[in-house]
């Protein structure tokens, strides 16, 4: 049970970065180039993603259970720290949010000023720009959902996550039309980054043999280290980026 609470809301959440970082590119290109294009290139992704899912999903369960958590996580928490290492900088103030809005307003001024280029009625640029967009966020998507699904031996609840993020970054976004420049998108990969950590850590430990005390209630405790330390890690970050205001300051 509690492992699979913590596999649909590790989904669900990032599932949910990924595809507001899609919904900006299609949103960027329908604006730009016309819509027609631009949801074209987006339903063209979706269906390569439905191949590559269906063709992966299978391989997955013939893989022995340790063998198979061993490697999803080595992987997890390898991209579980990639992701907290870089919403610790941003948090501490050592590198810059991520800003829906500008990436937003670089996508619309690049795609405004391409050459046009129509096959079959459709702008070639509009579609390959929605296209690359959706593919590339959504493979990550897929990973998340084969791999968590696969190695918790349930694919439909990690599926489940990322449907419901689904639902509703597609819902906000067609009802605004806009970037979701209001989700702290910051604070949802800090999140995303302390999820995959967790679970890179506790399924590592497994599939080399391990065994948790507690059994999945341990993820509670793994959870509570990982957020321990980055928090801690945030403070001191932060403490040091304010001495080093305070010395160039002193030198001005």
């Amino acid at each position: 049970m509690t492992a699979g609470v913590f596999l649909v809301l590790s989904a669900f959440l990032a599932s949910a970065v990924e595809m507001v970082e899609a919904l900006t590119i299609v949103l960027a290109s329908g604006v730009a180039r016309g819509w027609r294009s631009s949801l074209t290139g987006m339903g063209a992704a979706v269906v390569a993603l439905a191949v590559i899912v269906a063709a992966l999903g299978p391989a997955l369960t013939v893989i022995p259970i340790n063998a198979l958590r061993l490697v999803v996580g080595g992987l997890l928490l390898t991209f579980g720290l990639q992701w907290l290492r870089k919403a610790i900088l941003r948090a501490s103030g050592f590198k810059a949010l991520h800003d829906e809005d500008e990436i937003f307003s670089r996508e619309l001024a690049e795609a405004k000023t391409a050459a046009p280029l129509f096959r079959g009625g459709v702008d070639w640029y509009g579609f390959t720009l929605s296209f690359k967009g959706v593919l590339l966020e959504g493979l990550e998507v897929a990973f998340i959902v084969l791999t968590f699904g696969s190695t918790q031996g349930s694919i439909p609840l990690a599926a489940a996550g990322a449907a419901a993020a689904l639902v509703l970054v597609a819902g906000v976004g067609i009802a605004v039309r806009a970037p979701l420049a209001r989700v702290p998108e910051n604070t949802l990969k800090f999140a995303v980054g302390v999820m995959l950590t967790t679970f890179g850590i506790f399924w590592s430990t497994e599939g080399a043999g391990g065994n948790w005390p507690g059994s999945d209630a341990a993820l509670f405790g793994v959870l509570a280290f990982v957020i321990a330390l980055s928090a801690l890690s945030v403070a001191l970050l932060r403490r040091r980026k304010r001495e080093q205001l305070v010395a160039a300051g002193a030198r001005a």
